[in-house]
């Protein structure tokens, strides 16, 4: 009988190749996933929930399309296109709370996404251990509370009648502020207990990408001679520069958010014009006037522009070198 290539290549002393390829590529793969099973289980939930309450809904954004009657449902109500598109961008009040989200989104950009990283850092540089644990302790907290608790504290500490911040401003001889009823303060006032509540908590991605910096990169530039700020600005950044790019990108996309449980304790018919956004109007025309296909409309164009604002986020990123989120 004829014998194989690989029994001729053994009789004759030589080894055999063993042939590779995508079937070879596969069964590799298959087995490393086989050995890596009970991380992949433990994914199994988070995917579940992505398919179920993201994926899955994404169906329901053809109502965006169709005059929407909640007896027909999705596929029985009559098509329309493009109209509620059409009717949106014709309303002047869409395009105020389109400025509106865009300028509170920006002030969380601007002024929440350095404040973690600088408060890392800071931390980073503490040596004294219980006063770092009790820092963080302190910092991490506010996290914890919710929007409707986090908004009584606000209105007895700003209230313009019983706020005890107006009150010492009273004492001192000073005018009261309307923090939460002035236009003029509300989005600052929103920008700043947002920093306050979150900022602690974002610090912790930074603070264990700053436990992965090598220590020996600092004891070398120490005895070279740098000085702290030094070691900061050519070890610290730079090694964490990475991390640092992906969380911006990651806030970039979500610009059309510009949190919504907040906006919603918080504001009132007096200051809409400077506070209401595209999620409280999505709400209002939606859930409380029945405008379900309006609604869809609004979240669908939001969900667009969030999409482009992260694919240009990572494509200006790998421009610059980095990896990007994909």
């Amino acid at each position: 009988m004829p014998q194989s290539l690989a029994e001729t290549a053994i009789s004759s002393g030589e080894h055999a190749v063993v042939p590779s390829g995508p079937r070879a590529s596969g069964k590799k793969r298959w087995k490393t996933v086989f050995r890596h099973r009970y991380f992949y289980l433990m994914l199994l939930p988070a995917i579940a929930y992505y398919l179920i309450f993201h994926y899955y809904t994404m169906y329901g954004a053809l109502i965006a399309f169709k005059q929407f009657k909640l007896a027909k449902g999705i596929l029985g109500s009559p098509w329309v296109g493009f109209e509620h598109f059409a009717y949106l961008f014709s309303l002047d009040k869409f395009w105020q709370i389109f400025t509106n989200t865009i300028i509170i989104s920006l002030y969380r950009l601007i002024f929440g996404f350095p404040l973690p990283l600088i408060v890392a850092i800071l931390m980073n540089e503490v040596r004294v251990l219980l006063f770092k644990r009790w820092v963080q302790t302190v910092i991490y907290l506010p996290h914890f509370i919710s929007w409707i608790i986090m908004g009584g504290l606000l209105v007895n500490m700003l209230s313009i009648d019983s706020g005890f911040i107006n009150q010492l401003l009273r004492d001192a001889g000073l005018q009261p502020i309307g923090f939460l009823t002035d236009e003029s303060y509300f989005r600052g006032t929103l920008v700043s207990s947002m920093i306050w509540k979150e900022f602690g908590w974002n610090t912790i991605v930074y603070m264990a990408a700053l436990a992965g910096v090598n220590p020996q990169l600092y004891e070398a530039a120490f005895i070279d001679g740098a000085n702290r700020w030094r070691r900061i600005w050519h070890i610290t950044l730079p090694c964490i520069r990475s991390t640092i790019v992906i969380l911006l990108i990651l806030r970039i996309g979500s610009m059309m958010q510009a949190g919504f449980e907040q906006i919603y304790v918080l504001y009132h018919p007096g200051v809409y014009r400077v506070s209401d956004i595209i999620d409280t109007y999505v709400y209002r025309i939606g859930l409380t006037e029945g405008r379900y296909s309006l609604a869809a409309a609004v979240g669908l164009f939001k969900s667009v522009i969030n999409f482009a604002l992260l694919v240009v986020a990572n494509w200006l990123a790998r421009a610059m070198g980095e990896r990007g989120v994909y």
